[in-house]
């Protein structure tokens, strides 16, 4: 991954060597301009990912610059931070119409401006990973699957983005409440993790290969699926694990394998809604199946919970249908089968006798003409 390059002009030498080594110290490529001409010629020549701008320089003012970059197609895109000795209302409002998307007062405060900094570079890295998907889906729509999700998926990454940025507006504006400060960035992580979620989700619709596959014994990838979900959720719920095929082993895809059952075990554990997490018992039953095209095995996941609602039963595996009113959901299901058929299997979801939900997906053990008693290990 390149190193992110940010260029900082200052017509205070002091100043730029300052902000130099802050950001050096954080694997940050430095640019630098001692003058708006010159911060416009370097732009031309070698975009960075980020401007530090002062905002008062004696030849073309840090507002001047701006202007300029913002009516340049080719430049509008870079993110402009205003170094400046003004704190005043008006001067910070007057930066933002002009196209700025941060500030740092003089003196310069060296945590703060790291963390400002950081913020920016990740929220440009998010930009250009959508970017790659939006052409990666633009490359794929002609197939159904992903034709049919394009929109869904650029308004859940738009209302995530837009969730990031307002929390971020809101620790800048309460900057001197680190209580505040705090509760806003932690939503503001959640948001962002969110928005990596959904690439990595379609990351795995993208690929039309099937994955590589290696032997893995059955109960291990029933123990280290159950482990991530517990490290996902606590206190956790009492997962509880009836594997009468033992470590019978399987050519599988481990990660995708482990990642459609940990997606289950979320929906089980959501479906029981604010139920505490005592009470919700989460059950995974394993059994042989033989077929005329080999043996199969099939897994359970069941819960007791609120069941299948009649409102999304006929549009369960579409993208983007979703009881739940979180912003970015809706894409568990659709990826879990997908990776199911791609491996070779399926899944399932059906109404559970006495309430809830029984989630049952099956994978191939091994095809007809290589058929070989089940092997399990101690």
């Amino acid at each position: 991954m390149p190193r992110p390059i940010v260029l900082v002009v200052d017509d205070t030498p002091i100043n730029v060597e300052l902000l130099k080594r802050i950001l050096m110290k954080d694997g940050i490529d430095v640019i630098t301009a001692e003058s708006g001409a010159d911060a416009l010629n370097i732009v031309s020549l070698t975009p960075p990912d980020l401007i530090l701008l002062d905002m008062m320089m004696p030849d073309i003012s840090g507002i001047e610059v701006c202007q300029r970059l913002q009516a340049n197609d080719s430049t509008r895109h870079i993110p402009v931070i205003f170094v400046t000795a003004q704190s005043s209302h008006e001067t910070r409002l007057e930066g933002l119409e002009v196209g700025a998307v941060d500030y740092i007062t003089k003196p310069i405060d060296l945590k703060e401006t790291r963390a400002r900094v950081q913020t920016q570079l990740r929220l440009v890295a998010i930009n250009r990973e959508m970017m790659e998907i939006q052409h990666r889906l633009d490359e794929a729509r002609r197939t159904a699957t992903i034709g049919a999700m394009t929109q869904g998926l650029a308004h859940n990454l738009n209302n995530l983005l837009g969730v990031a940025l307002g929390y971020i507006d809101l620790i800048h504006s309460h900057s001197d409440q680190p209580e505040r400060v705090k509760k806003n960035a932690q939503q503001a992580e959640i948001a962002v993790q969110r928005i990596i979620d959904l690439i990595r989700l379609l990351g795995t619709l993208v690929s039309k290969s099937r994955p590589p596959l290696v032997r893995c014994a059955l109960g291990e990838l029933l123990r280290m699926a159950t482990t991530r979900f517990h490290a996902a959720y606590t206190p956790a719920p009492a997962v509880v694990i009836e594997n009468a095929l033992g470590d019978i082993l399987i050519e599988t895809h481990r990660e995708m394998f482990e990642e459609t059952l940990i997606k289950l075990l979320v929906n089980a554990w959501e479906a029981y809604g604010d139920k505490p997490a005592a009470d919700r018992t989460i059950w995974i039953r394993t059994t042989l199946k033989d077929k005329l095209d080999g043996r199969t095995i099939e897994i359970t996941i069941e819960d007791a919970g609120l069941g299948i609602s009649e409102t999304v039963i006929d549009t369960l595996y579409e993208p983007f249908v979703s009881t739940k009113a979180t912003v970015g959901a809706g894409m568990g299901l659709t990826v879990a089968r997908h990776a199911m058929r791609t491996l070779g299997g399926s899944l399932n979801l059906s109404s559970r006798v006495g309430g809830g939900t029984v989630a049952a997906i099956t994978h191939p053990v091994e095809s007809k003409r290589n058929r070989t008693p089940a092997t399990r290990t101690s």
